[in-house]
């Protein structure tokens, strides 16, 4: 099981930006896959979730309504769109795989982590 986070970058506050996260040696239907991140000095967090054949998401109160999850099967990538940026969404971002597919923003549920990716949201 291996996940690649990507697409991070600098932008401007009220900018957009879009993670990928790529997965190999499983299929995406067969795991919960979740979006965290972790500001400098600060404990990692989770940002949103999706699960299950039908994208079943959930997110955190910080980023509802700006942050959109979704899943592309056919790439085995899990996307996640991120609108309006504030610099408190700077941060190092980590998508992760949970073989129970708890649909959770805990990060002890998760059993396999990709590399992470820098967001810095600054003018």
């Amino acid at each position: 099981v291996q996940l690649q986070a990507s697409g991070g970058g600098w932008v401007q506050p009220g900018g957009s930006l879009r993670l990928s996260c790529a997965a190999s040696g499983f299929t995406l239907d067969d795991y919960a896959i979740g979006w965290f991140r972790q500001a400098p000095g600060k404990a990692r967090e989770g940002v949103s979730c999706i699960k299950g054949a039908g994208g079943t998401t959930y997110y955190a109160d910080s980023v509802k309504g700006r942050f959109t999850i979704s899943r592309d099967n056919a790439k085995n990538t899990v996307y996640l769109q991120m609108n309006s940026l504030k610099p408190e969404d700077t941060a190092v971002y980590y998508c992760a795989a949970d073989s129970r597919k708890r649909l959770s923003l805990k990060t002890w549920t998760y059993d396999y982590w990709g590399q992470g990716t820098l967001v810095t949201v600054s003018s």
